[in-house]
Formats: structure tokens, C-alpha cells, sequence
């Protein structure tokens, strides 16, 4: 503390004032108190100015002992003036969940992964810094590579690179892309077991905003059903819900071929030569099945009960030889309660002409009440598109209630004439054989069923992935054009994905995606006049759960410039 005097024309003012170091290295003061102007003064301190003298730098010595006082209780006193305006292009809102990824992010080691670039292309932008703020703003404010350098700014670190290095950055991301995939994998093993055991496997497609196919962009099955060119990923998973690797391909292209190369890559970059293969159905033909039969790798895929065989298509829908899953007795399953929520299957061998399988068939009356209840409300759209009049569109989607309405053309005597629709109660019929019913096909024929099916119900997870890129980090529509920057983005996407799944591990799965990610989005701050800062978030279990699984805690009431800077390096694993 300091005592500030300032004259003027009409008057001397005595000041208490405080110096600081800005966040720039330059020093500046604040006034703590104003004691008041000379005349007003010697009325009660004087009758010299001397005497006014000997009271002021009395009272800076006792606001100085009080400051001291406060500064080891950990109380700040900070004041704030109503006459006063704004300073102009000050920034006062600070975004702070960032903090929480970014303790994932140096966990995997992913600053080691930069500078291994960086010594590679010998280029002077800070890689390590647009690559985290990529993925940090992928999962905050999923936005443009040109709006997630904006709101990159409103961080609690700014960044130190601009916006054309970021363009500069996506070109050696996607060039490198397959290397931090394999460097990510075997950092990952600093976080704990890897269950890569069983590995997962599906694909889906992202459209793009143009109209005209380009390289990979291509016209497809657009999972959205959107006339726009589209490029595919096919995405490994671990058992645990953590993304592996992944993989683009023309969206025109068959999604099986997809998974031949990129597993290949699984077997020799990242060393996974032991693993159950598993996936849906469109994901298990028998050439995947046969792939994946070889070395110490076995496979659980679906199996579609509509594609089998007739003597197998009638066994597996005869409702006798069913047993219950949890003690292996067997069950009349024409005699279960309607309420009934277990679990029973049956199963045998099913030889091809190149495997020897097992094809087991479960039954699940809760299973059946659900898609029966989804049928009959599609069997009512149906009946009313009838009734409207609107069924002369031609559509393909399988869950579509027009699929329930038949066309025939006759004339009151019978003759070939006008076409009458009406609602197909055979296809109703013929769906409805199927309900409660589920297959899958395997080659470990001594494994128990109940350990089998367990790692097939798994597969949800990797849906779940796709939902949350796609949802949640905003993957899709893509507006870059570049074939290298594309592959880039989706790099960004799917590390985002990976640290999103460790920190959400790292809490135990307590909490949905929505609200965790609801709640990073909240945990901001205010600058308080280059003081520190105050959290603007509301203090609830699961930040609480976020501070102790990440260790460190930005909850406290005021938090110091000095404070802020060792959260930070505990962010980044130093102490």
C-alpha cells in the first residue's frame, strides 16, 4: 500500500492505492480508499498540512497491516465504484470446464504426440494449443474450426497461434492421422487396462452441405435420409466404450470392405492380435466371420432370424427347447405371465460351407409387449394414410407404416382395373411371428450363453459413440472441402470423443452425457479487476465429483491469479 496524492487546479486529494502485476508483466495501481482533499482534511486532522500528512501514511500503514491480515485468512477485499465505466475491450467472462478435458488430454500424453510432429515438420505455430483448443471447443461449443478459434479466446489460457495456423495445423493433423491414432492407443495404457479384448465395430456416414459429389464425397444411404454427398467411418470400440480407431471411406462404397483394412491396422500397428470381433449383422458376413476366425481372434455377430435358412428360420421361431438364461432349466415360454422381464434362450450348431458356428436364438417377452406396441402404432398410421388418401409415395424406409398397406387392382366383377389399397394383414401377421425373438451367431462353441450374449448387448456403446459425435460434437453437416482437412476434423471428433469417454470413466458413469456435458459448459468465471476470478457456476455433486476425480478445485468463492495459474499446471499433470 501506498499513499497517492493528486493536485489539481482546485484542490489536493490523498489517495490509499495498491499496486499489481497485470497478466502482461506490466505493473499497474488501484485506489483502495480515498481519505479525502486537503481542505476537507485539515478540518479534522490539522491544523497544518503536515498534520494531514502524519494521519494519511498512518492510515496506509494500518490498511497495509489489515491487507496483510486478510491476505493469510485468505479474505479479499476488492472494491468497486459506481461512478466508474467499463474499460473498453476488457475481457471479464472466462470459460473454465475446459480444465476438466484438459486433465485427460496430458494424461494420454497428447502434448508428447504434438511435439513428435512438430520435430517432424519443423513449424513454429504451437500444434500442442490449436489441437487441444480443437478438441475442447469440439466438445463445449462444437462449432467452425473459425468460430472454435473465437471461443478458444473467452478460455481461462488464451491461445497463443491465430487463425491461419489453425488451417496450417489441420493439413499435418490429417496427413498424420493414422500415426496419433497408434500413439493415442498406446498412451491410453497410462490410464488404466485397456479392455481390447473385445473389440466393436459399426460404421455410419456424415453429409456435407454441397451438391455436387467430390473425392470421397460421395452419394450414399444417408443415415439422416439427406440428397447430399456423404462420407462413411467405420469405428473400433473397445469393451469398455472407449473408441479405438477409426477409418473414412466414399460414402458410395459397401461398409463391409470398410473393415478388413482397418482392422489390419489393429493387428499390426496397435498389437491387438487377440480379441472377439463384434458387431451387427450388416457388419457379419460370412467372409468378416471367416477373417475374423483366424489367429487367437474369434467373432459374436447378430444374426438376422428372416436371412435363415428354412429349417433354421422354423427352428429358431418354434417356441419349444427354450431355457431360462440364469439357471438353465427349461421353460414353456407359451406359458410365461404377461408381466414376465427374463431372459431365455435355445441353441445349436449351424455349419457353413466354411465355419463351424453356433447360432443362439433368445426369447424376451418384454422384448415381444415392445414391439408389438411400436407395430400396432404403425399399424394405425396406416390405417389413417388410408383413410386420407395418402399412400401413393414410394417408401423404403423398413419402419415406415406404409410398408403395412397392399395394392390391388380389380373392377367389382373382378377385373384387372383401378388400383385399391388396403391394410395387409399377412405382412402384419408375418412381423409379428418375430417378436421377442433375437439371434446371434458365434465360434466359440464352449463359452457359456450367458457370457456371450452379455458381450453382445455391449454393442449399444458404439451406437451411443456415433450419437454423441453426431449429436452432441456436432460432426455432421462438414463444411471443409479439403480432403486432408476433412480427415482432420473427424481426427478431432474422434479424440474428443476418446477424452469425453475417459472422463466420463473417470466419474464412474454416474452421470448421463447431457448432463455432463451440460455441466462443463457452465463452468465458467468472471476477471475481477486483474484481481482473480469468481466462479460463475452453481456448486452441485457432480462438480464436486468432477473436482476429485481430476484433482485440483476451482470452487472456492474468490480465486487468485496465482491460484488460477497452479489449477492450471495441475490440469496439465504439474504440480
Amino acid at each position: 500500500m501506498n499513499l497517492h496524492i493528486s493536485k489539481s487546479k482546485n484542490a489536493e486529494s490523498f489517495y490509499i492505492c495498491k499496486s499489481f502485476v497485470k497478466a502482461n508483466g506490466s505493473t499497474s495501481s488501484m485506489i483502495v480508499r480515498k481519505l479525502g482533499t486537503l481542505e476537507q482534511l485539515l478540518v479534522e486532522h490539522g491544523p497544518t498540512r503536515d498534520d494531514v500528512l502524519t494521519w494519511a501514511k498512518n492510515e496506509v500503514r494500518i490498511e497495509t497491516e489489515k491487507y496483510k491480515n486478510e491476505k493469510e485468512t485468505k479474505t479479499v477485499l476488492i472494491p468497486f465504484h459506481a461512478d466508474r465505466q467499463l474499460d473498453y475491450n476488457k475481457q471479464a467472462f472466462f470459460r473454465g470446464g475446459y480444465l476438466f478435458l484438459q486433465s485427460v488430454y496430458y494424461q494420454l500424453q497428447m502434448n508428447k504426440i504434438c511435439r513428435k510432429l512438430r520435430a517432424k515438420y519443423k513449424f513454429q505455430y504451437d500444434i500442442n494449443t490449436i489441437l487441444s483448443d480443437l478438441i475442447y471447443t469440439r466438445v463445449l461449443e462444437p462449432r467452425s474450426k473459425r468460430s472454435s478459434y473465437k471461443a478458444a479466446l473467452e478460455f481461462l489460457e488464451k491461445p497463443s497461434y491465430e487463425l491461419h495456423d489453425v488451417y496450417r495445423a489441420l493439413d499435418v493433423l490429417g496427413a498424420e492421422c493414422d500415426m496419433v491414432q497408434t500413439e493415442v492407443y498406446k498412451n491410453s495404457h497410462f490410464m488404466g487396462q485397456r479392455n481390447d479384448k473385445i473389440l466393436y465395430y459399426d460404421c455410419s456416414n456424415y453429409y456435407f452441405e454441397i451438391e455436387q459429389e467430390d473425392g470421397s464425397k460421395k452419394y450414399g444411404k444417408c443415415k439422416e435420409h439427406r440428397p447430399n454427398p456423404i462420407i462413411q467411418m467405420g469405428l473400433f470400440m473397445d469393451g469398455d466404450g472407449i473408441p479405438l480407431a477409426f477409418s473414412l471411406f466414399p460414402g458410395n462404397a459397401n461398409e463391409q470392405t470398410s473393415l478388413k483394412p482397418l482392422e489390419q491396422k489393429v493387428l499390426s500397428e496397435f498389437g491387438c492380435t487377440k480379441f472377439i470381433y463384434c458387431s451387427d449383422a450388416g457388419l457379419g458376413s460370412e467372409s468378416i466371420r471367416a477373417f475374423n476366425h483366424m489367429g487367437e481372434r474369434a467373432y459374436i455377430v447378430t444374426q438376422s432370424i428372416k436371412k435363415l435358412k428354412t429349417e433354421e428360420k422354423e427352428w429358431a421361431l418354434d417356441k419349444k427347447g427354450f431355457k431360462r438364461i440364469s439357471d438353465d432349466e427349461p421353460v414353456d415360454i407359451t406359458k410365461l405371465p404377461a408381466d414376465d422381464t427374463g431372459l431365455y434362450y435355445k441353441d445349436e450348431p449351424y455349419t457353413t460351407n466354411r465355419l463351424h458356428q453356433r447360432l443362439i436364438v433368445t426369447y424376451s417377452p418384454k422384448y415381444a409387449i415392445y414391439q408389438k406396441t411400436i407395430r400396432g402404432g404403425q399399424v394405425e398410421r396406416a390405417e389413417e394414410m388410408l383413410k386420407a388418401g395418402k399412400t401413393k409415395k414410394n417408401r423404403k424406409n423398413p419402419n415406415d407404416p406404409a410398408r403395412f398397406i397392399g395394392k390391388m387392382a380389380v373392377t367389382k366383377e373382378g377385373e384387372a382395373a383401378d388400383i385399391r389399397q388396403y391394410l395387409d394383414e399377412d405382412r402384419i401377421a408375418e412381423e409379428a411371428q418375430y417378436d421377442g425373438f433375437y439371434a446371434v451367431c458365434t465360434d466359440l462353441l464352449d463359452d457359456e450363453v450367458g457370457d456371450i450374449l452379455k458381450v453382445s448387448e455391449g454393442r449399444w456403446q458404439i451406437e451411443e459413440c456415433f450419437r454423441i459425435m453426431k449429436t452432441d460434437f456436432s460432426a455432421r453437416p462438414v463444411y471443409l472441402q479439403d480432403e486432408s482437412r476433412i480427415k482432420a476434423h473427424f481426427l478431432i471428433c474422434f479424440l474428443a470423443l476418446t477424452i469425453y469417454r475417459y472422463l466420463e470413466r473417470k466419474l464412474d458413469s454416474r452421470y448421463t452425457c447431457e448432463e455432463l456435458l451440460g455441466t462443463l459448459k457452465t463452468m465458467n468465471f468472471a476477471g475481477i479487476q486483474e484481481q482473480g476470478f469468481i466462479p460463475l457456476y452453481r456448486r452441485e455433486k457432480i462438480t464436486d465429483d468432477l473436482h476429485k476425480a481430476c484433482g485440483f478445485r476451482t470452487d472456492y468463492q474468490f480465486i487468485t491469479k496465482s491460484q488460477m495459474r497452479s489449477i492450471q499446471k495441475k490440469s496439465k499433470g504439474k504440480e
